[in-house]
């Protein structure tokens, strides 16, 4: 509360006051309490009594009044209403709305109820509209109730239309858009037609409905303007954002087109409206055009432009926009303008330009703090986001909100400096925000990827109202943690019909998946090999029009490639309009691991022959991954070479691992033992010498694996897969005393091996089964059929590899462990409840061993079948009695 409220308080009845300065900062606010002062009490008594001769006259006081507020200097306007209460004047139907609009205009309700209770006793409220009018709009703006805003309008005699108009107002600025649309039909029965004002207010609560209320009624409120001829701009104004925000940009777009008398506003709002609807080069175009009809942009004309410049990565015509802002005074102390600028370098990586605009803004307001936080940790600059947030809190001034939080989550998620993640929860609850659904959101992702998904599904439960970041957080969560089945059982509740909490009237509305749902749920599908759900998908990408989506085409393409459908991920790369790095990688990684190296080394050089998108650090992983599983070690070795002096790409330690593996698979074991020691010492060597570790286990070469198991147990002494090579390597050489000794090892500090599990698909569900797991319906039918099986495939000449079996029993026991492994019941569960001759599809979490990769190309040739199973490395695709990769894995 302010300091005229203290005054109003305490002052004496006896000493006039003095004429206040003309100017609003030379009186700093005070408190006020919010009880009726004592002096407004003194003076409602006083203006019970009849009024006599002796009553000083209003007149001078109330144009000074009047003057004041025209001018903005409502806390003079206070001040001269005190000096006139202190004389005894009383207030009329002429002073009341000047010092309500006031109150008003400082934002104190407090004050504002403490002159309705002066309006209630003189009856100001009931014969003079214009008071009551006053009210209404007073308790709209400053936070007051509904309750009270319809008391007050109730008890006015005589309503006029600015009485509707107020009415209508304040129940938007509650945000009841009901209300005002019923409020809207009740002023029309009452026989007062609409005006301008009553429809920029009404077009407002339409654009608030659901889409097709709104748009069903806001074409209405259109036609009823043509009706009365109602062309003035601030109404076409109105229209143009109503469109906009119920999707119809095209509608925003005729409105804009067919009136003459545009201004600023309705430039800014055609701008943004198409910057809002993902239009960002009509935005450009629109901006382009305002320029050459020679309307001067303003700040909130450049903080609607940049966004386009950000999304269409326009870094060179963002730069043009900011040389104008620096040469226009108005703008450069802008905190919108300001914010925009950062967000837009941050957005097309100029992160340290982004923090030079942060720097050189004097007023910093929490936008802009806000707009730096967020460009820090979408770039991945996780410990300067939470150092920045720490300068916030200690230096500023200034207490976050919930977009502040939403951003710093994400930072202390993956920033290794700060440990005790779970402690920002706390902060988090103790500043009130655990309710904010941005908050919440940011926290789902947080828990999901410190690997705590039951907290992530705690708080989406516990959520009273979830929108569809809520739901493609968790869901996503779900892929993160691997729990994909999951994943795809949330997207289907997420589209079932829900209650809207938000609404008074309990609506019943249905989520629709958008580009980043389908993006995030599509690598679930093909990590289950669930291809009638991902074409499922792909059928809802296209009737929603999200197909040519980048990021959704990109999705598609790796889901069919990794359901073993390459000719389909083919189809949809070529029918793809526009491609980043991302689409291209995902196919030439999906050749590689097809065993396609020659085709993946053409799609390369299509890339960089078309020129369009720059070959990435990924892009070599890709192309590596290909020459590994292909055999290629001369063209890998060549690319390697020429990483940095042709592709201007300094290879890093990934790139010198998908080299030790090109290099081992294919033999060459003491070149690749050299590269690894050749590694720059600054590099991470686990991927390396895992690299090595898992080559000596195919070469059986104990001398190399010692070595690379030795160094790995060093740096990563609790990763299972390292143990398990290294006993593979002893079992397969004989040597069962070490191998039983590394497997106490494992033992003894609590290291357990992942057990093989594969996925197979089969009607509307995904089948999941572990080897010598007998929990599955049909298990019994399971095995006895593979027994039959395996009969049969002896006949063919197949001898069991027991080799593979790293217990040391008898070999009669080493034949029926191998009958259990999880691709063999995964396979004959497929041939048992598909139609015959329909392709298997099988993924497998481990790399299929030799005695499975054989015995499924006899499967194959018995049962007539083509099975495709995909295991961690690569795919197999077994057919006739051979397979692709022949036998080179």
């Amino acid at each position: 509360m302010s300091s005229w409220t203290c005054t109003l308080s305490t002052s004496p009845l006896s000493p006039p006051l003095q004429q206040p300065s003309p100017s609003f900062t030379q009186n700093p606010p005070r408190k006020l309490p919010s009880t009726p002062s004592p002096i407004t009490t003194l003076i409602s008594k006083k203006f019970e009594q009849e009024p006599t001769s002796e009553t000083p006259s209003a007149a001078p006081g109330i144009d000074t009044l009047r003057s004041q507020v025209r001018l903005n200097c409502f806390k003079d306007a206070v001040f001269t209403y005190m000096h006139m209460t202190a004389e005894g004047i009383r207030p009329d139907n002429f002073v009341f709305p000047a010092v309500l609009k006031a109150a008003t205009g400082l934002q104190n309700l407090d004050l504002g109820k403490q002159i309705h209770g002066s309006v209630v006793k003189l009856g100001y409220d009931t014969i003079s509209s214009t008071v009551a009018n006053s009210l209404i709009h007073l308790l709209g703006q400053c936070g007051g109730s509904v309750h009270d805003v319809y008391k007050v309008f109730d008890r006015i005699t005589q309503r006029d239309q600015v009485s509707w108009n107020s009415l209508i107002n304040a129940l938007c600025k509650f945000e009841k858009w009901d209300l005002a649309l019923e409020a809207f039909r009740l002023m029309g029965l009452d026989g007062f037609e609409a005006s301008s004002f009553t429809l920029v207010s009404v077009a407002l609560a339409c654009s608030n409905l659901p889409r097709t209320d709104g748009l069903r009624l806001g074409k209405q409120v259109h036609g009823y303007s043509l009706r009365i001829d109602d062309s003035k701009t601030f109404t076409n104004n109105a229209l143009i954002s109503m469109y906009a925000k119920l999707g119809r940009v095209d509608d925003s777009r005729a409105v804009f087109e067919l009136f003459a008398h545009r201004d600023i506003v309705s430039w800014n709002t055609i701008i943004s409206s198409f910057s809002q609807n993902d239009q960002f080069k009509e935005a450009l175009d629109n901006f382009s055009f305002m320029i050459q009809e020679e309307i001067k942009p303003d700040g909130f004309t450049i903080s609607s432009v940049l966004p386009a410049c950000s999304h269409l990565a326009l870094l060179d015509v963002g730069k043009q926009i900011h040389c104008y802002v620096l040469k226009n005074d108005d703008l450069i102390g802008n905190p919108f303008v300001a914010s925009s600028l950062v967000d837009m370098y941050c957005n097309c990586r100029q992160v340290e330009s982004g923090r030079e605009v942060f720097d050189s803004s004097l007023k910093r307001s929490i936008g802009l703090w806000n707009a730096m936080l967020a460009g820090f940790t979408q770039n991945g600059f996780f410990k300067e986001a939470l150092l920045l947030f720490t300068e916030m809190l200690e230096f500023s001034g200034i207490s976050p909100n919930p977009t502040t939080m939403a951003s710093v989550l994400p930072a202390c998620v993956h920033c290794e400096a700060f440990t005790v993640k779970e402690v920002i929860h706390g902060y988090v609850i103790k500043l009130g925000f655990a309710d904010e659904k941005y908050v919440q959101n940011a926290l789902m992702d947080l828990y999901s990827r410190m690997g705590k998904i039951n907290i992530s599904k705690y708080i989406f439960d516990s959520m009273e109202s979830k929108d569809i970041v809520s739901w493609n957080t968790l869901i996503t969560g779900f892929v993160v943690c691997g729990y994909h089945e999951d994943a795809l059982i949330l997207l289907h509740e997420m589209q079932t019909p829900k209650i809207n909490n938000d609404c008074k009237n309990d609506v019943e509305f249905q989520l629709k998946p958008n580009s980043i749902t389908l993006m995030t749920v599509l690598p679930g599908c093909a990590a289950l090999v669930a291809l009638a759900k991902g074409k499922e998908i792909h059928a809802y990408a296209i009737r929603n029009a999200l197909a040519m989506d980048i990021a959704v085409g990109s999705a598609l393409v790796d889901m069919y490639a990794k359901c073993g459908c390459l000719d389909i991920a083919r189809r949809v790369f070529d029918s793809m309009t526009n491609k980043n790095a991302i689409t291209w990688n995902v196919l030439i990684m999906a050749y590689g691991m097809h065993g396609k190296g020659e085709e993946a080394l053409e799609l390369f050089r299509v890339m960089v022959l078309e020129g369009k998108v720059k070959p990435n650090d990924v892009t070599f992983i890709a192309i590596f991954a290909g020459c590994s599983h292909s055999g290629m070690v001369d063209q890998g070795r060549q690319l390697f070479r020429q990483m940095k002096n042709t592709y201007g790409i300094e290879p890093t330690a990934d790139h010198y691992a998908c080299a030790v593996d090109f290099l081992g698979r294919a033999g060459n074991l003491e070149e690749a033992y050299q590269l690894v020691n050749e590694m720059p010492s600054k590099y991470n060597k686990i991927g390396a010498w895992s690299s090595l570790l898992g080559a000596c286990r195919i070469h059986r070469n104990v001398e190399l694996g010692e070595i690379s198991a030795r160094n790995l147990l060093e740096l990563e002494p609790n990763v299972a897969s390292h143990y398990v090579l290294l006993s593979n390597i002893y079992s397969s050489a004989g040597i069962w005393e070490k191998a039983n000794m590394v497997r106490h090892n494992m033992k003894k500090i609590g290291v357990r091996k992942e057990p093989g599990c594969s996925w197979i698909e089969f009607g509307d569900e995904v089948h999941k089964f572990v080897a010598g797991d007998a929990s599955h319906p049909q298990s019994e039918q399971l095995y006895g059929f593979l027994e039959t099986l395996s009969e049969k495939m002896k006949k063919e000449g197949y001898v069991p590899d027991t080799s593979c079996v790293l217990h040391n029993v008898n070999e009669e026991e080493k034949e029926n462990l191998l009958c259990g492994h999880s691709e063999k019941l995964a396979i004959a569960f497929g041939i048992l409840n598909t139609p015959p001759g329909m392709p298997i599809r099988v993924a497998k979490n481990l790399r299929v061993c030799n005695d499975c990769h054989e015995a499924t190309k006899f499967i194959s040739k018995i049962v007539k079948r083509e099975i495709i199973v995909r295991d961690v490395r690569r795919f197999h695709h077994f057919r006739n009695g051979t397979c692709s990769c022949r036998d080179y894995w």
